[in-house]
């Protein structure tokens, strides 16, 4: 017995790389955190390693219209 086929649109899949890149905050804005944490933090001063830790607003139209296509249920 061959399946029912589904009706209406596509089912929506989220880009997992941007899901796990980017967040949403309370307000909307799209929230990234900053490159360059993984290695060579030694030389760092205490106050730039804790710089790295904060969530950085999107800036830039194109790359928002971009991070909520891919991932379009982005809580």
């Amino acid at each position: 017995m061959p399946r029912k086929q589904k009706e209406g649109k596509y089912k929506l899949k989220t880009h997992k790389a941007t899901s796990k890149r980017f967040g949403v905050t309370g307000s909307g804005k799209i929230v990234r955190t900053k490159g360059g944490k993984a290695h060579l933090r030694r030389k760092r001063s205490k106050r730039v390693k804790a710089l790295f830790a904060e969530m950085v607003p999107v800036k830039g139209r194109g790359i928002i219209k971009r991070v909520r296509r891919l991932a379009p249920n982005l809580k």
